[in-house]
Order: structure tokens, then sequence, then C-alpha cells
């Protein structure tokens, strides 16, 4: 049975991103995608975590973790900028048709590079303890962050949902996606300190900043990650052009 935990709670994941994307093109519930969100990245985690703990590893299983990522992390956070989008332009189909049919759809940008970026990664044998390129989960905790933004920000509406502002968004996310960047893997192989103090250093600050900030602080957690990531590659390059 232990070989199935794993998978069931992929499925979870996969699950959450389907119930996502109905709260969020049907009933316009963009707060409660956010929170579904929320809840298949702890999937997302789990899964993994559990499959290592039990050594339940099975082909099925990284394909379907594929699958569910694409819909959780590349459908879902497409809809959510395409609602936003939509909820901002708020056009008569009748009279704006090709802005109002075209410009949201700019959105769906984010799903095609999160299915190119899933497919690099389940190649690409340089990922297997670290990422090339932002993950898809993480992209997705941004975007899923602007509507928990927007509902403890209200003031900072006619910024952040500016299409400007999101098709900026979805452009350079999507295009960090798939970037030849070489980002750390929240995965502990020890709970060491030594080996994995980028992990911890991340973690707490990451912490920190989300009991102060809330959702205001998702945005800058991803920067965090980011600037960490590349500040641990310059080092390592700079101690190995030493040696």
């Amino acid at each position: 049975m232990k070989k199935h935990i794993p998978n069931a709670l992929t499925c979870g994941n996969l699950l959450c991103g389907c119930a996502g994307i109905a709260a969020v093109l049907l009933r316009n519930e963009l707060v409660l995608g956010s929170y579904l969100i929320g809840l298949a990245a702890v999937l997302d985690f789990l899964d993994g975590f559990i499959a290592r703990l039990l050594k339940a590893y099975s082909p099925i299983g990284k394909d379907l973790d594929s699958l569910a990522d694409m819909v959780t992390f590349g459908v879902l956070p497409g809809i959510i900028v395409f609602k936003l989008l939509s909820n901002y332009l708020n056009l008569d189909p009748a009279t704006d048709l090709g802005t109002a049919i075209l410009l949201p759809h700019v959105a769906f940008i984010i799903p095609v590079f999160s299915a190119l970026r899933l497919a690099k990664f389940n190649i690409d044998t340089r990922q297997t303890d670290s990422f090339i390129g932002v993950p898809t989960p993480a992209n997705t905790l941004l975007i899923a962050s602007i509507p928990l933004i927007l509902q403890q920000h209200p003031e900072w509406s006619a910024f952040i949902t500016k299409p400007a502002t999101l098709i900026t968004l979805s452009v350079v996310m999507s295009l960090l996606l798939v970037a030849e960047l070489p980002l750390f893997a929240q995965k502990f192989k020890s709970f060491a300190f030594r080996p994995n103090a980028i992990r911890y250093i991340f973690l707490l600050i990451s912490l920190l900043l989300l009991v102060l900030l809330q959702a205001t602080a998702v945005p800058l957690i991803i920067i965090l990650y980011i600037l960490l990531s590349v500040a641990n590659r310059l080092r390592r390059t700079s101690v190995s052009d030493t040696v």
C-alpha cells in the first residue's frame, strides 16, 4: 500500500488544481483559487518527501506529478491572470471585440511556458539536486499571492491589476521558467546545518517575512530565492576557481 501514498497526494494536488480552475473561471473566486494553490503546494512537497521517505518511487509517479503540476501550477495561474485582466478591462465584446477577446488571453503564455519547464525538467539530468530556471510552483505561488495581496491591500489595486503590470509579470516570469538560471532546491538529504546553510537561511527569512507581511511577503520571498541562488552560484564558482 505504501507505494500508492505519494500518488494519492499527487492526485490531491491535481484535485486542488481542478477545483481552483472551476472556482476562478466559473465563480470569480480568485482568493479561493489562491488558497487551493497553497494547499496543492503542500501536497506537492509531501508527495516527493514521502516517496523518498518510504522509497516508494515509480515511473507512473513521476509522470503523474508532472501532469498534476501542469494543471495546478500551469493552467490555474494562467486562469487567475486571465480573470484579473478580464475583470480590470470589463469591456463589452460587442464594441471592443478585439481587446476583450485577445488581451486577457496573453495570460495563457504562463501555461505554455510551464509546460516547457516541466518537459525540460523531466529530461534534464542537471536538475536532480537543483533547478535550472524558476520552478513552476514558485511561479504559481507568486501569481496566487496577487488576489491575497489585493484583499489585504485594496489600495494597491490600481497598480497591481493594470494590464501593463500583469502582462509584464506574465512575460518575465514565463521567461524565468525556462531560463538557464541555476537555483537551489529545497531538498534536505540531511538536517546538518553546513551543507544546508542556504536552505536554512532562506526558510528562516521567509518565515519572518510571512509573519510580518503575510501575503505581501510572497513576491519578496521569490526574489530572495533567486538572489540567494545567484549568490550561492557565484560563491561556488569563486571557490572552484580558487582551488
